[in-house]
């Protein structure tokens, strides 16, 4: 049977490229693409591809929420993120949350061809250009997840959050989810609580760190 693969970017002409980059490929099908992290998540759980390839940077759910949220309801499912950030940070937190890949934007086409292979091995791939050393970094990391304080947040809470984080006010996030300003309100005070911080700047200090919050690619 053929690799079915999801990709998930917010630029049309950059799924349209690696459709057909893909779809070149003997034994690989593009089942459907998603230009936010909203719908890639839809996707995923309507389609249930065997690799998803996902960017960092869209709106809805930036790369790192669908990740962590597609990791727990299809555990099973190999992600290669895609991104022009090479951060030692970010590419850490995108394996800690369950992806098997980091490539690179600027990478040559079969070095994207050559990470749906890898992954589908059961290996994990970096771009050359990241250093090796993150793996290693990656694989002595110790499970700390059941003590971490964002664990604990609720998905509508880390919807919030990451909103909070962009600098939308309450109404606007409000307005964005269909929701009452008091609730936005009340999940913000909630999880602003449950990791320990008082002010816009700690939360926006907190999301950058967590890769929740991402400089701009």
């Amino acid at each position: 049977m053929p690799v079915r693969v999801l990709i998930a970017d917010d630029h049309p002409i950059v799924r349209k490229g690696l459709r057909s980059l893909l779809e070149e490929e003997p034994g690989i099908t593009v089942v459907g693409e998603a230009e936010d992290g909203t719908k890639a998540l839809a996707e995923i759980e309507r389609l249930k591809p065997d690799i998803a390839i996902i960017d960092m940077m869209m709106p809805g759910h930036n790369g790192l929420e669908v990740i962590r949220q597609a990791k727990n309801y299809y555990p099973s499912m190999h992600i290669i993120v895609l991104s022009m950030n090479s951060n030692d940070a970010y590419v850490l937190e995108a394996l800690k949350r369950g992806a098997s890949g980091y490539v690179l934007k600027e990478t040559g086409p079969s070095e994207l061809v050559q990470s749906v292979k890898t992954v589908l091995s059961g290996q994990h791939f970096l771009s050359a250009q990241l250093p090796e050393h993150l793996l290693v970094a990656y694989n002595q990391t110790p499970d700390d997840h059941i003590s971490d304080p964002y664990e604990t947040l609720t998905n509508r809470e880390r919807e919030i959050l990451q909103l909070a984080a962009e600098g939308l006010t309450s109404a606007e996030i409000a307005q964005r989810l269909s929701i009452s300003r008091r609730t936005v309100e009340l999940h913000r005070a909630n999880f602003m609580d449950k990791l320990n911080l008082r002010h816009q700047t700690d939360l926006v200090r907190y999301a950058i760190k967590r890769g929740i919050l991402l400089l701009e690619e």
